[in-house]
């Protein structure tokens, strides 16, 4: 059989498991293993169950992943989440729409401790979403900021699906995180604008509360130093070259562990809790990147990838063109699939044509994030949306995704912001010695 013909069918194969409800890495793995046994023998398909497995769990890189999951957790369970939503709140909590700009800039900080779209989300549900409503906000607008600002887990640094993407490709994670910088502060200003626009225009969706007076909020500023030293610590550690990123993760997990015992939130049962959930989550991640290895490898055995290079060439579409239908695949697959999945999946397809195209990689690495994010708030799934929904029950999702709207439509226009001028996400890369040029 032709090696490209089998190369479709193998993708049609994962895509016919995913449906049946398999596992995403376990459907990829299956299809990589199948195909690569009709492609050159069952023998060298068997050992790939072995080499690729080993090689992953092996793999000083992908330790990080645990590490900054690990400090997310240890970071929520020391309550350091609430910490950034009271500093915010004590700064701009009294004026009109203070209380969703604080939780923007809540999940802002808590993401750069964090990297996780998903986990930022669930936190603030519960840290932000009561007291939203307890002060007469329109349901829509608490529920839409919490899932939008929920996805700046996933671009702040450091992002979990970030070092993926690097670690996928060969790029320079660093240089990502830097890259990642600007465009993740720009969705903070553009979500702010956002929320001063609706309130602008129904004062009643987020009524300002009393002034707190300075001498309270410098109270409150000094209690909530933890998140800043944490994320200051990890941050310009990685920043500045004194830590790996490796070790930056293993230093935030330490400090976010002492933070917790400080406070007294460290019982046994919720130690044990804390990383249960982060070896649930560190083994899925790693079943998916396992999947995607052997998968992958089965796909560059096919020759798909330079079939649909040749073909989307051959086209003779403006790579702009290219690019938009991109967006318009990774807004619809964020928008069903988890987005290290959805990433991995296409990853084999979609970045030799990047590459082929001429855009640097390190560029298109923030853009994918992006546009997946976007995905995470997009009907009629949106992973987001519906962890939301899960925490807070009683919020209909008919009202949270009528409350994202704005949010949307903010993310949209700072997606192509970016794709427009690629130099705001390249210029701190290359200015601080990262990439070349």
């Amino acid at each position: 059989m032709d090696p490209i013909i089998l190369g479709i069918l193998g993708m049609g194969g994962m895509l016919v498991l995913i449906a049946l409800h398999v596992p995403i890495g376990v459907a990829m793995g299956i299809s990589g293993f199948i195909g690569v046994g009709f492609l050159i023998g069952w023998g060298p398909a068997v050992s790939l169950f072995g080499t690729e497995p080993s090689s992953k769990i092996a793999s000083e890189e992908l330790a990080v992943l645990a590490l900054f999951l690990l400090m997310g957790g240890l970071a929520g369970l020391a309550g350091l989440a609430a910490d950034m939503y009271k500093l915010f709140y004590a700064l701009i909590g009294h004026k009109r729409g203070g209380l969703a700009m604080a939780t923007i800039g809540g999940c802002a900080g808590f993401g750069a401790v964090c990297g996780s779209s998903v986990a930022t989300a669930a936190t603030f549900t519960r840290v932000a979403l009561p007291e939203m409503l307890d002060r007469n906000y329109q349901p829509g607008l608490a529920g839409g900021c919490i899932a939008a600002g929920g996805t700046l887990g996933m671009i702040i640094p450091p992002s979990l699906v970030m070092i993926i993407y690097g670690i996928l490709t060969e790029e320079f994670v660093i240089a990502l995180f830097a890259a990642a910088i600007i465009p993740g502060l720009i969705s903070v200003v553009f979500y702010f604008i956002t929320i001063w626009i609706y309130t602008k225009i129904k004062p009643e969706a987020g009524p300002p509360g009393p002034a707190m007076p300075w001498p309270e909020r410098i109270k409150v500023i000094t209690e909530c130093w933890g998140i800043v030293f944490l994320a200051g610590v990890v941050s310009g550690g990685i920043y500045s070259g004194v830590f790996t990123v490796t070790e930056a993760a293993s230093v935030g997990a330490t400090i976010a562990f002492f933070f917790a015992v400080a406070r007294g939130r460290v019982t046994w049962n919720t130690f044990l809790s804390t990383l249960r959930e982060t070896a649930g989550n560190t083994g899925l991640i790693y079943v998916i990147i396992m999947g995607a290895s052997i998968f992958a490898y089965f796909v560059t055995l096919s020759h798909l990838p330079d079939a649909l290079v040749a073909a989307i060439m051959g086209l003779g579409l403006p790579p702009l063109m290219v690019i938009l239908l991109f967006m318009v695949m990774y807004l619809v697959l964020g928008s069903v699939f988890d987005t290290v999945a959805a990433m991995v999946i296409t990853l084999p397809f979609v970045f030799p044509v990047i590459v082929e195209l001429g855009y640097d990689p390190i560029w298109w690495g923030v853009v994918n994030v992006v546009a997946m994010e976007i995905g995470m708030i997009t009907p009629p799934i949106g992973m987001n949306v519906f962890v939301l929904h899960g925490v807070a029950k009683d919020l209909p999702l008919k009202t949270i995704f009528g409350g994202i709207l704005p949010f949307f439509c903010a993310d949209v226009v700072r997606l192509a912001v970016i794709v427009i001028f690629p130099g705001i996400v390249l210029w701190l890369p290359k200015a601080w010695g990262l990439m070349g040029g």
